[in-house]
């Protein structure tokens, strides 16, 4: 009999989660305790102290896992309905990762304000705010607002996962080859949500000198790219004024980071770089260049999102343990010093087997959640946004 495929096995699925208890109510007592009376008695002090919902509710370990369905994998603005398996996909695997319990959350906006307040209204529920498929520039700004008025953690994974994974998988990289993440001329293609965010974590590990490139060529101020919410980044970028486009960026480059589109990376631009470089082509499902056509063209270490290639560069490395952290430590934002934290510990964990072809654990690991939470939540405690 014939394997089932995907679609078959989603109808027969019927969802990847469930709600389920995690009390027995088989008998009149327990039923008298978790609800009526005896529920009163936690709801009285949750009024008198709203913070007590992380101590008497399931609030604690609940993350919001929300998306306008704008910006879904490489499948684009197909609408927050067709977004949900993706959703589903994420609570799944931060349950089975982490023990986290995530929940979507599918809003039918894809207005600013609509999706910050409706959001903001939620809040309460959840413990952290998991921002999913939001196109660019939009995300920046409905995640800076959050960050604002919220007092639980707000993470964008197509920022920040990415960026986790993606500079764990270069100071891995960059041992490999004998280079020093502070030295490396870096180009970024794609400015999007992932490119800017790459970008962002990367400059506050060390690095100096980082080119962004889009359709348009090198990114400037000028760009449509630069946005009240991205300058800054911008800014510190293209420290040598580089003008033009990919080729004129990849000359003489230690690495290439495509977070674009099939066929983005050229093997000419790789010919152009310096030796032993470092590609990595991280479109889904197919890469910027494949594999054995960045090998040919001179690079020595290359990743890619596939999990049929060396050198996967998963957001499941990053966000299951990230959250995990945030939420043990009831910390109220997730700051650069967690983010900062997941990397090294991922770099601690692929270190014993470094190479060109292992520059960062694969996923699933078992043990990358946990040692990507206990470092998290330190480096919360450490940055002064811990709550316990």
């Amino acid at each position: 009999m014939a394997p089932a495929t995907a679609l078959e096995e989603y109808r027969n699925w019927h969802g990847k989660i469930e709600v389920v208890n995690r009390v027995p109510i088989d008998s009149p007592a327990k039923l008298a305790k978790v609800y009526t009376p005896g529920v009163a008695a936690p709801c009285k002090e949750i009024a008198r102290d709203p913070a007590l919902s992380f101590d008497y509710t399931r609030r604690g370990n609940l993350v919001a896992v929300v998306t306008d369905g704008s910006a879904v994998l490489g499948l684009g603005d197909i609408g927050p309905e067709a977004g949900m398996p993706v959703m589903e996909g994420k609570a799944a695997l931060l349950k089975s990762q982490a023990g986290v319990d995530g929940f979507p959350l599918c809003i039918k906006s894809e207005d600013t304000d609509d999706i910050v307040r409706t959001i903001e209204l939620l809040s309460g529920t959840f413990g952290a705010i998991h921002l999913e498929d939001i196109a660019a520039p939009r995300c920046f700004e409905i995640e800076a607002r959050l960050r604002d008025v919220l007092d639980i953690p707000v993470y964008h994974d197509d920022q920040h996962g990415t960026a986790v994974a993606t500079a764990a998988a270069l100071v891995g990289a960059c041992r490999a080859t004998g280079r020093e993440l502070e030295g490396a001329r870096i180009v970024i293609v794609g400015a999007g949500a992932s490119g800017i965010s790459i970008a962002d974590l990367l400059f506050s590990l060390g690095a100096t000198d980082i080119v962004l490139v889009d359709r348009e060529g090198i990114v400037g101020k000028k760009s449509a790219q630069c946005t009240d919410y991205t300058s800054g980044i911008v800014a510190r970028s293209n420290p040598r004024g580089l003008a033009g486009g990919l080729a004129e960026a990849a000359a003489g480059a230690d690495v290439l980071i495509g977070v674009s589109e099939a066929g983005a990376i050229p093997a000419e631009a790789i010919r152009s770089m310096a030796p032993d470089a470092i590609v990595f082509a991280l479109a889904n499902p197919t890469p910027e260049v494949m594999p054995d056509e960045a090998k040919a063209a001179g690079a020595a270490v290359v990743a890619t999102g596939r999990s049929d290639f060396p050198n996967q560069v998963n957001n499941l490395l990053a966000f299951p343990g990230i959250f995990r952290g945030a939420l043990d430590a009831r910390a109220t934002e997730i700051n650069d010093a967690m983010l900062a934290a997941a990397v090294d510990a991922l770099v601690g964990l692929a270190a014993p087997a470094l190479d060109a072809e292992h520059i960062v654990p694969a996923a699933p690991d078992p043990r990358v959640a946990p040692a990507v939470a206990a470092a998290v939540a330190s480096a919360a405690r450490e940055s002064g946004v811990a709550r316990r």
